[in-house]
């Protein structure tokens, strides 16, 4: 009798040890995928820092020549300071809903304002043959392809994320432990899912 209650034990410790084992392996791995979309997203943080950084000297640039459109230049700055507000709030919470909608809308609205002030640039050639503005607009090219880049391995690390805290039986572990779905950093519009035209 025993040996059948001492068994018994065992196989309960054993069990118990495995169930823990498991607990603590589930975890392990949902920590690193958030870690891998929190580091994935601090790419895109460097990437719209440059592009935010480039924007005032493109204004700078072009102010001297579009005298006549101070109405589309501060616009984009508004925009600009709007895009560095809302990237600062994603920044500190990542894959957070509100803040990547936030994001999205800010560097949509920024994009827009850019679009803008290229297709009135063309109106100045002086402007377009301007070395700094061409130096610029090519700097700013190579920015966006950058952040488009960036954005899809955030996206990607998002997904790996939020696939292995929904399967089962990890979501028990995602759910007991708090690990909130991340959001994916998307553009609505087909439109304006294209870089700024740039050709200086």
């Amino acid at each position: 009798m025993d040996i059948a209650v001492l068994a018994v034990g065992c196989v309960g410790v054993v069990l118990i040890a495995v169930i823990a084992l498991w607990l603590v392996s589930v975890y392990n791995g949902l920590v690193r995928a958030r870690n891998a979309y929190k580091n994935a997203f601090a790419q895109i943080d460097v990437q719209l820092t440059r592009r935010h950084d480039l924007i005032p000297n493109l204004v700078e640039v072009a102010k001297g020549y579009m005298k006549h459109e101070r109405e589309t230049l501060e616009s984009v700055i508004a925009a600009r300071s709007g895009a560095v507000n809302a990237q600062a709030n994603a920044a500190a919470n990542p894959g957070d809903p509100n803040a990547m909608q936030q994001l999205a809308g800010a560097e949509n609205m920024l994009t827009q304002t850019l679009g803008r002030l290229f297709a009135l640039s063309e109106n100045y050639p002086d402007l377009k043959a301007n070395q700094n503005m061409m130096q610029l607009s090519e700097e700013l090219t190579s920015t966006e392809n950058r952040v488009a880049f960036a954005r899809q391995h955030f996206n990607d690390s998002v997904m790996q994320y939020n696939n292995k805290r929904e399967v089962f039986p990890a979501n028990l572990v995602a759910g007991m432990f708090g690990f909130q779905p991340a959001a994916l950093f998307e553009i609505d519009e087909p439109e304006q899912r294209q870089v700024p035209r740039v050709s200086f």
